[in-house]
């Protein structure tokens, strides 16, 4: 599983020219499942996002997390985070997990991230979406968790 997190003023998601989700002052994540993710990668993830710290502190300095600042969360699947074009002109998405698979952990992803304690909105998963966001710092880390087996 993969997670792209921007650290953001605000961030909003549209489908079809109408608002679904909006957030304040957080983060927005951009969620990818391959065909191995199980609940517990969802799991370890969420659990990074809300105690990751990357913002700032009195002193300037990243030390405070998600849940420190009272930090909202935007969650948006995107199975392009599986995309390989390191071949050709046209990007392969084999690594993508289908939606039957995907959507289920998306949505797992985003429930763990409530219950430890993130506010959460989400995007819809397979529309076509259109999201705005003000990027904060800039502040963006690539998160990602592979399937630990069992």
């Amino acid at each position: 599983m993969r997670v792209l997190v921007q650290r953001v003023a605000w961030s909003r998601v549209s489908v079809g020219g109408h608002p679904v989700a909006e957030i304040g002052p957080g983060v927005l994540l951009l969620v990818g499942v391959t065909h191995t993710d199980t609940e517990a990668e969802a799991r370890w993830l969420a659990r990074k996002v809300a105690n990751l710290r990357i913002f700032e502190d009195d002193q300037g300095k990243m030390n405070r997390s998600l849940l420190d600042v009272k930090g909202e969360a935007l969650v948006v699947s995107q199975f392009t985070l599986y995309g390989d074009a390191s071949k050709g002109r046209r990007p392969s998405f084999v690594k993508a997990a289908p939606p039957e698979h995907a959507a289920p952990l998306v949505e797992r992803f985003a429930q763990f991230l409530q219950e430890e304690g993130v506010p959460v909105q989400t995007g819809r998963f397979g529309a076509y979406m259109q999201v705005e966001l003000c990027n904060d710092g800039p502040v963006t880390l690539w998160l990602e968790r592979e399937h630990q087996g069992g």
